[in-house]
């Protein structure tokens, strides 16, 4: 208890010095949490994906579509439970506004929330859903942000679909938890096709998707080759692979820039290393006649080098506690700034323990080199040393 108090002390024996690194230290754990935070995010969608869902698209690009009889034909594939249609619709609401994006999907409502479990929905708003052709659900999330309720009717404009089309919205599902997103919009694929014959007759009984739910996760990729094999040579051959798979494909694309934010948030580490490398250093040459006259009483070098390296640890747990606590706060502003970027913006238990793993990291590497100097300092040339 002594030596904790006797470090603690010398910790603030320059307070000017000691207070700057500590802010040092604070600003640089939260900058590692929040950009470790949006790596995260990024991946949000991947890891909401299931292992009994598969998703089969068009081999050659998503933007062509796959004939609607292919349903059928994957419904007969061993270990096939469920064929859902998802068609990405890409309309407008109200303006072209990052803000008034969200995705909107034409799916099958007769089977698309019994794929997806993690979507808790009112059974008469499913049903009322299910009953009524312009009917849409929308999530928890995008509900909250546009004040959509039960009721309305949501006017979207058509960009990939020209035209004006309305929707009411039926039923707001929930997720089942906060690493769930809950921000699409989705409404019935037979509407999105009975509309598109009529104004678009050649575009018509296509999907963009299939949803594909299958019993055994382990199988997935058994499954995808035989889905795969049976439109081999057709007119559109289909590239089946797993929800996850499907989701990292898109990130895949921006790759460069989530590689780029995990590199600047790593070098932010570095960065406050030096700075409390120096300030360790500085505080050991300062302090040699001191750590001299300790030896000369009969403290042991050991005695000597703990007093720098735990002076060093303390501090950058100090720092790094500070830094860990404002994390979840100025999480929660920053998601209030980009939730409809980032709708799930959460600081994850990996990320805090990166942080404090960094924090502590940081302390045993500035400390180290300037425990074993004051150590190894000889008595006599202490003695003499002026700081």
């Amino acid at each position: 208890m002594y030596y904790l108090r006797l470090v603690f002390k010398n910790i603030f024996r320059h307070p000017l010095r000691s207070l700057l690194t500590l802010t040092g230290l604070v600003v640089a754990i939260v900058a590692f949490g929040l950009l470790q935070t949006v790596v995260k995010a990024w991946y949000a969608g991947s890891e909401m994906s299931s292992a009994t869902r598969l998703v089969s698209r068009n081999a050659v690009s998503l933007v062509f579509p796959l004939p609607m009889y292919y349903r059928d034909r994957i419904r007969a594939i061993d270990g096939v439970t469920t064929v859902c249609v998802s068609n990405w619709f890409g309309g407008q609401y109200k303006d072209t506004s990052a803000s008034n994006f969200f995705p909107q999907f034409g799916v099958d409502h007769e089977t698309f929330f019994d794929l997806y479990p993690e979507f808790k929905t009112n059974p008469d708003e499913l049903l009322a859903w299910k009953r009524d052709r312009r009917g849409v659900m929308v999530g928890r999330g995008l509900a909250n942000q546009h004040g959509f309720k039960v009721g309305d009717v949501v006017p979207i404009k058509g960009t990939i679909y020209p035209g004006n089309w309305e929707f009411v919205v039926r039923g707001i599902y929930e997720p089942k938890d906060d690493t769930i997103i809950a921000r699409q919009f989705y409404f019935r694929w037979d509407y999105l096709n009975e509309e598109i014959k009529k104004r678009f007759p050649r575009r018509g009984d296509l999907a963009g998707v299939f949803i594909v739910g299958i019993a055994d996760g382990s199988r997935a990729a058994e499954i995808s080759a035989r889905m795969d094999s049976e439109f081999r040579n057709s007119l559109a051959e289909t590239l089946t692979e797993t929800e996850k798979a499907f989701q990292l494909g898109f990130i895949a694309q921006t790759e460069t820039i989530v590689m780029a934010i995990r590199l600047i948030s790593f070098v932010v580490i570095v960065i406050i290393f030096a700075v409390v490398a120096n300030t360790m250093a500085m505080t050991a040459r300062e302090r040699l006649a001191e750590y001299a006259t300790f030896k000369a009483l009969g403290f042991s070098p050991g005695f000597v080098a703990a007093l720098i390296f735990g002076e060093s640890l303390m501090l950058t747990a100090l720092g790094g506690g500070l830094g860990i606590l404002a994390t979840f706060p100025l999480a929660a502003a920053v998601k209030g700034l980009v939730g409809n970027i980032f709708p799930v913006f959460k600081v994850s238990g990996e990320t805090v323990v990166l942080q404090a793993a960094s924090a502590l990291v940081v302390g045993a590497l500035a400390g180290i080199v300037p425990a074993i100097r004051a150590a190894r300092v000889r008595i006599v040339e202490g003695l003499r040393y002026i700081g």
